[in-house]
């Protein structure tokens, strides 16, 4: 009988609506889930890839900051085009060229082969990254619906970055250094389908792209990159070094005097006027040049300091990077409680003393002490990450969620950019591995320093103020 012969109207099914917010965490989960493994595995792989395909340091730091380096020159374009094609058209772009770009990765037969696809991957990275933080705005407008949603987008992602070096020191010894990019190609087809099916589009806005700012931007980045990267090989003084910090300042210097003066920026210069919206990204910046430089650096020193093999360096990560999805969970439990500010301040201060704890490593420092301070410092990660997000977006609000997410992620990019360069600058530098491992953590230890104070400064103190003003 139906519901009009009964006169009963039966009770919508609660549960729909779950399933189809969980499909749409799961689907824009998926491509950060796949850039956050890549730059983790690759770290325990680094050392076989070295032996296997004869390379240096130098072309080792490339393969993995130059997946960075088109990352993050190509944010801020990637987030005007998803407002001018539409965010869900450029997030499934992004994850086809990253799908292709992993099966080239896998096939390289040599360094230059490999830098050369790891630079594409960064480019689909950064077409879908921005897109996925809109998307997850839009399709959760109430903000404290969406607050819990970034806390479960972000630990699913953290999950990944916590299982990473394990599940990728595994997968080397089992089948290889390729296999790590192979790992792509069924999360990339599944992410693929799930958003074309689950994931509603966003509304397109007319957008003029600033395309020779973005040029002049990609050459900044290019040329300090160069720099940073090559410096310890050829010498700082040598000519193609010092062609790149002639590059670096010209393009700086251009890309001041076009934003003074165009009318379409490659940068939200007026959002920075919000405290919370440059705070969070200064908080962005330095907290990936400390957990990204450090997460690199480790990954070389277990191996070749204390002889580890990839599998067992990444079993040895474990306990450092597990506390990733478990201080994610507990950020969406007590992001009620308390505010943002005080949350990253806390935690990036916690942090920072950590990382200090390490400036006296040697060979006779025991593991478990080595596990315990980079652990300790792993949890304030996991509840950094969520935390700056929904800062960001509370101080963008969702109309400037597509803009927003592309500068954070470029501040955050170009932090592990920076962070990947400056370690391998030290570990070139230094022939002993503990003397080279102890300059890092001195490194980290003051990137997330600063940090906090950044977040106390920029966030804390000007939400404790807004409360008092409301209070009163």
């Amino acid at each position: 009988m139906t519901s009009a012969q009964t006169g009963v109207t039966p009770a919508p099914a609660p549960e729909r609506r779950e399933v189809s917010s969980g499909l749409k965490i799961t689907a824009l989960a998926t491509g950060f889930v796949m850039a956050t493994l890549d730059v983790t595995v690759v770290n325990v792989a680094g050392a076989t890839i070295q032996e296997n395909l004869q390379t240096t340091l130098t072309q080792l730091t490339w393969i993995v900051d130059g997946y960075v380096l088109t990352f993050a020159s190509l944010l801020m374009l990637a987030g005007g085009l998803a407002n001018r094609i539409g965010a869900k058209r450029i997030y499934l772009w992004g994850m086809g060229v990253f799908f292709v770009a992993s099966l080239a990765c896998a096939l390289a037969p040599n360094p230059e082969t490999l830098i050369a696809a790891r630079l594409v991957q960064g480019a689909g990275a950064a077409l879908f990254m921005p897109s996925s933080l809109s998307l997850l705005v839009f399709s959760f407008p109430e903000k404290r619906q969406r607050t819990k949603m970034l806390g479960l987008w972000s630990a699913i992602v953290a999950t990944s970055s916590g299982l990473g070096p394990t599940i990728g020191g595994l997968m080397v010894s089992a089948f290889g250094w390729e296999s790590i990019f192979l790992l792509n190609l069924p999360i990339g087809v599944l992410g693929m389908y799930m958003t074309y099916r689950y994931v509603a589009p966003v509304e397109t806005r007319a957008t003029r792209l600033a395309v020779p700012g973005h040029i002049t931007w990609i050459l900044l980045l290019a040329a300090i990159s160069y720099a940073l990267i090559e410096g310890p090989q050829l010498g700082w003084a040598a000519g193609p070094v010092t062609a790149a910090y002639a590059v670096t300042v010209v393009a700086a210097a251009t890309l001041v005097i076009r934003e003074r003066r165009a009318a379409n920026l490659v940068m939200p210069w007026l959002l920075f006027r919000h405290s919370g919206f440059a705070g969070a990204n200064i908080v962005g910046f330095l907290f990936n040049f400390a957990l990204f430089g450090s997460t690199f650096m480790l990954g070389l020193y277990l191996q070749h300091a204390r002889g580890a093999s990839p599998f067992e360096a990444g079993l040895e990560l474990l306990p450092m990077t597990i506390f990733f999805p478990v201080a994610n969970i507990v950020y969406s439990r007590i992001s009620a409680r308390f505010s943002n500010g005080m949350l990253l301040t806390t935690f990036l201060l916690l942090a920072g003393v950590a990382s200090l704890t390490m400036v006296t490593i040697s060979s006779g420092t025991p593991y478990w002490v080595l596990a315990v301070a980079v652990g300790a410092a792993n949890i304030g990660a996991g509840i950094i990450s969520p935390g700056m997000t929904a800062a960001l977006v509370d101080a963008a609000g969702p109309e400037h969620a597509n803009v927003a997410g592309s500068v954070l992620n470029a501040n955050r990019q170009i932090g592990s950019l920076v962070g990947i360069a400056v370690m391998g600058v030290i570990l070139n530098s230094i022939t002993d591995w503990n003397h080279g491992a102890a300059l890092c953590f001195l490194a980290v230890a003051i990137a997330y320093l600063l940090g906090g104070l950044g977040a106390w400064r920029l966030i804390a103190y000007p939400e404790r103020r807004l409360a008092s003003a409301t209070a009163a």
